[in-house]
């Protein structure tokens, strides 16, 4: 399958078949070979089944040019476009306020590098912000099993440095400072309204 961004050069990505099940948000995800997204897919499914907050992730807008219908009961799509730039993983709301991340990972060690993101998702971070919206980003280092919620304007700062001789990433050490690392749990998994209510609810 083809994915393109339109007037952008790109290469074939590998096709992958998904299967798609109801998920029972009871079970253990004790799992360590669980993907990010699935932990924070998990956690969202958890969070809505409670009552506590309504976040999904995004769905990313495709414009489907080719299929190929080799059974009856199937179809695979061979050739499709990305119809604009995506803005971040995930949205919803959370006791009345609009919430809005984006989840990335590193197999970096000692630093998250810059390059993870794009100009256009800082863009709508910042509008976020403006809005008065609750914006953040979740990092998983992945070979310490390391995840972290970071506000956005950390974020901002070394992004807006890098074109005047800054840095190019994100120290692993800035993170364990500034950033709020999140425990692998049960249910939800990975528990980021708690730091939400610290940060923005707290009435301390």
């Amino acid at each position: 399958m083809n994915f393109r961004y339109p007037n952008r050069k790109s290469g074939p990505v590998q096709q992958r078949t998904q299967s798609f099940n109801k998920v029972d948000v009871n079970k253990s995800y004790a799992n360590r070979g669980m993907t990010f997204e699935e932990d924070i897919n998990h956690t969202n499914e958890y969070y809505l089944k409670i009552g506590k907050a309504v976040i999904h992730k995004k769905p990313t807008p495709v414009q489907i040019v080719s299929v190929d219908y080799p059974k009856r009961s199937a179809a695979v799509i061979k050739e499709a476009y990305f119809k604009q730039p995506s803005t971040t993983d995930y949205n919803g709301v959370y006791r009345g306020r609009y919430i809005d991340f984006e989840a990335k990972e590193t197999r970096n060690n000692t630093s998250f590098p810059l390059t993870n993101f794009h100009q256009h998702q800082i863009d709508h971070m910042k509008q976020v912000i403006e809005q008065d919206g609750i914006c953040f980003i979740l990092v998983r280092f992945k070979n310490s099993q390391e995840d972290y919620l970071m506000e956005v304007p950390h974020l901002f700062h070394f992004w807006d440095q890098q074109d005047n001789g800054g840095r190019k990433s994100i120290p692993k050490t800035y993170f364990g400072e500034k950033a709020h690392l999140i425990q692998l749990g049960y249910n939800p998994r990975i528990d980021y309204l708690r730091i939400i209510d610290e940060l923005f609810f707290s009435t301390k």
